[in-house]
C-alpha cells in the first residue's frame, strides 16, 4: 500500500512541450538554462522529483534540441538541495560498469538523490542511426534485464563476476560505494509481459503510463502480487499524467480543446513518431485507446477539471496504490505553480480526513 501522501514530480522539458510543439504561451525551449530554471522552481514549490528522459537525438524532430540526460543530471544534482533526481537509461547506449560509475558519481553529488530510470528503447532511429541496431521487442528486454542484474551488483559495491549472453566482467568492483543506502533506487517503465517480470525481479517502482484508474488498478494488482527477490522491499508504483486544472470544469474543458487544437500542428511530426515506434509496445498499443495530449498517456489518466475534481481524482488514484504522480503540464512553469499552490493542499485534506 502507497504511504498516507503521495510524493509530485514534474518531467524536465528535455525535448521541448509535451502537449504541443507550436504554442504561443509556451515557445518550443529545449535549453540547459530554461530545465535548470524548471527544476530549481519546481524544487522551491515543494515538488519531490523530476524525470529526465534520455534521448540523444530528438524524438519528435532530430533538428529539434536534445537535452543530454546525464550531464544535465549531474549539474543537478549539485544544484538541487531535496528533490530526487530520476534520470532514464536506455540500456544498449551504455555499458553497464562505464554506466555504474557514472550513476555513483551523480549519487555522490546528491547527497543520496539519485535514481535510475531503466526503459528498453521505443524511438528506432536513435540506436539504428547509431549503427547500434535495434533488436525485437522481447531481446531488448532480455538484454535489459541481464544489464539492470550487474548494475544491481555494482551500484550495492559487490565483486562482480559475470558470464552472461551480453557480458563478460571479471573482478570488478566500484569505489567509493554508496555512502548514504545500499543503492540509488531503481524505476523501470513498460507494461508488456517482460517488463512486468523485470519490474517485479529488479525494481523499486514501477512506472505506469497515464491511463484509466481500472486499467491501472488492474496493472497494480498483476505486478503487486508477483513474487519479489528475497529481502527486497514491496513494489511501489508510479503514474505518468498531464494535468489541466483550472477554478472552473469549464476553463479545463476549454483548455483541454485549445491543446487538442494546437496538437494538430504537429500532427506530421506525431505520424513520423508513430512510424519510428515499435509497433510491438505495449505502450502504442495502449496510447492508440483514448484521444489525449501530453506523452506517456498525458490527459489519459483524467486529472484534466476543477482544482476539487482532479484533488479527488489524485487522492483516488493514491488510494488505489500509487505512490509518485509524475506530472506534465503546458504552459508548464505557470500550471506547475497553480498544482503546487490549489491543488496539492485539497489532496493533503482529503486524504488527511
Amino acid at each position: 500500500m502507497p504511504s498516507n501522501f503521495p510524493r509530485f514530480g514534474v518531467w524536465a522539458l528535455v525535448h521541448g512541450s509535451r502537449a504541443a510543439l507550436q504554442d504561443p504561451a509556451e515557445p518550443y525551449d529545449a535549453s540547459w538554462a530554461r530545465n535548470k530554471a524548471l527544476v530549481l522552481e519546481a524544487e522551491r514549490l515543494g515538488y519531490d522529483s523530476v524525470l529526465v528522459a534520455q534521448h540523444t537525438i530528438n524524438p519528435h524532430d532530430p533538428s529539434l534540441d536534445q537535452i543530454e540526460a546525464w550531464t544535465a543530471s549531474a549539474a543537478l544534482a549539485a544544484l538541487t538541495s531535496r528533490i530526487e533526481i530520476i534520470t532514464a537509461i536506455k540500456p544498449y547506449l551504455y555499458h553497464p560498469v562505464v554506466l555504474a560509475k557514472m550513476a555513483q558519481q551523480i549519487e555522490h553529488i546528491s547527497g543520496g538523490r539519485f535514481a535510475i530510470n531503466l526503459v528498453n528503447a521505443w524511438n528506432r532511429p536513435e540506436l539504428e542511426r547509431a549503427g547500434i541496431g535495434f533488436p525485437e521487442h522481447d531481446e531488448r528486454y532480455a538484454y535489459g534485464r541481464e544489464w539492470i542484474a550487474v548494475l544491481d551488483k555494482l551500484l550495492r559495491g559487490e565483486v562482480v563476476n559475470h558470464h552472461g549472453e551480453n557480458f563478460r566482467i571479471d573482478e570488478y568492483r566500484l569505489r567509493p560505494a554508496d555512502p548514504f543506502r545500499a543503492r540509488p533506487r531503481f524505476y523501470v517503465g513498460g507494461e508488456s509481459e517482460p517488463a512486468r517480470s523485470l519490474v517485479a525481479a529488479h525494481g523499486d517502482v514501477w512506472f505506469i503510463n497515464g491511463q484509466p484508474p481500472e486499467d491501472v488498478a488492474r496493472l497494480i494488482a498483476d505486478v503487486g502480487a508477483r513474487v519479489r527477490p528475497a529481502g527486497a522491499d514491496a513494489l511501489r508504483f508510479g503514474l505518468s499524467a498531464f494535468v489541466i486544472a483550472r477554478e472552473t470544469q469549464a476553463q479545463a474543458e476549454a483548455h483541454l480543446d485549445h491543446l487538442f487544437a494546437l496538437a494538430e500542428l504537429d500532427k506530421p511530426l506525431r505520424e513520423q513518431q508513430k512510424a519510428n515506434t515499435d509497433p510491438n509496445t505495449v505502450m502504442h498499443k495502449t496510447f492508440a485507446k483514448t484521444a489525449r495530449v501530453g506523452s506517456n498517456g498525458g490527459t489519459a489518466a483524467g486529472l484534466v477539471g476543477d482544482y476539487d475534481t482532479v484533488a479527488r481524482r489524485v487522492a483516488d488514484f493514491h488510494r488505489a496504490g500509487i505512490e509518485l504522480f509524475m506530472l506534465q503540464f503546458q504552459p508548464f512553469e505557470t500550471d506547475m505553480r497553480g498544482f503546487a499552490e490549489e491543488v496539492v493542499p485539497r489532496v493533503r485534506r482529503l486524504l488527511a480526513a
